[in-house]
């Protein structure tokens, strides 16, 4: 039985199968439409999530399977006091694959511990997002090409971003790519992100400007400041109107640049990006559907 706790659980060969995998659907999805017949996904979010819970909950049914879950913990029984292990035993008695966001760090993998059925994680506080990292490779395979030889900048809260730190896990597997790193001081990304870079060997600059970083890059992955993740209102309010892409800003990018986002967006994207060809987030959005698609076929059937 295989779990998705980390991007690092899946070989890059295995990506690249999900991946091509996730291709085929997007080029025929009925082929795919009673796959998973019969079988249910359920969804455990603990934390408050849109994108994340459609797109799997979408998925599933795009495999003639079904779903249940909760979308928030409030209606779940730990409101009662039970314990994260107990509901997870309960659940995976119900179900045949399990989706889980939770705010606590390491949540997934004490899950998955428990779990009688694979466990992906969807997301746990700061520290990791991989089937996001997922959608985001396929985004970038799907406009670029290529996984390699790429420069990719990385903007705004580089601290608590778990969607950045899967990404710059998985694509510093990923030979030649040179990382930017671009935030203010409070928000770089955390020290053991970089020494995984260091031991890789993967290049990396960390900076304070956007628009200095600009004309290099292949790549711009732009995040939100998380106002959930601060303990200080005050710090937050500082820092979340750091880094506002605009279309002037991006005059002096290539034009083969894309503009990434695992969104939801605040302000931190000028709406006036959208109509620009290298704006890429709603086309990621719509990939995640897909590449969930192919990660719950292949955690039932080739992985099981």
């Amino acid at each position: 039985m295989r779990h998705l706790i980390n991007i690092t659980d899946f070989t890059p060969e295995e990506i690249v199968e999900l991946l091509d995998l996730g291709d085929r659907m997007i080029a025929d999805p009925a082929q795919w439409r009673s796959s998973q017949q019969g079988r249910i996904l359920a969804t455990l979010f603990f934390e408050p999530s849109t994108r994340t819970r459609l797109s799997f909950e979408s998925a599933m049914q795009s495999l003639g399977g079904s779903t249940l879950g909760f979308a928030t913990a409030d209606s779940s029984s730990t409101t009662k006091g039970e314990s994260l292990l107990d509901t997870i035993s309960t659940v995976s008695c119900y179900s045949d694959i399990i989706a889980m966001r939770h705010p606590r760090e390491g949540a997934p993998v004490a899950a998955a511990l428990k779990s009688r059925v694979p466990v992906i994680n969807a997301g746990d506080g700061g520290h990791n997002h991989p089937t996001q990292t997922l959608t985001d490779m396929m985004t970038i395979r799907r406009r670029k090409g290529v996984l390699d030889g790429l420069t990719i900048g990385v903007c705004g809260d580089l601290k608590f971003g778990r969607t950045v730190h899967s990404l710059l896990d998985a694509m510093s597997r990923c030979p030649g790519n040179r990382f930017v790193l671009i935030s203010p001081p409070e928000l770089r990304v955390p020290s053991y992100v970089t020494d995984m870079l260091q031991s890789r060997g993967s290049r990396y600059t960390e900076v304070e400007s956007m628009e200095a970083a600009m004309a290099q890059l292949d790549v711009l992955y732009m995040t939100r400041v998380q106002r959930e993740r601060f303990f200080n209102e005050a710090d937050y309010v500082r820092l979340k109107d750091t880094y506002i892409l605009t279309p002037e800003k991006l005059a002096g990018a290539r034009d083969d640049l894309i503009v990434m986002h695992p969104l939801p967006r605040v302000n931190e994207i000028d709406t006036r990006v959208d109509d620009d060809p290298r704006a890429v987030y709603f086309e990621q959005v719509r990939n995640g559907r897909f590449v969930r698609m192919a990660l719950i076929q292949k955690m039932l059937e080739d992985w099981a």
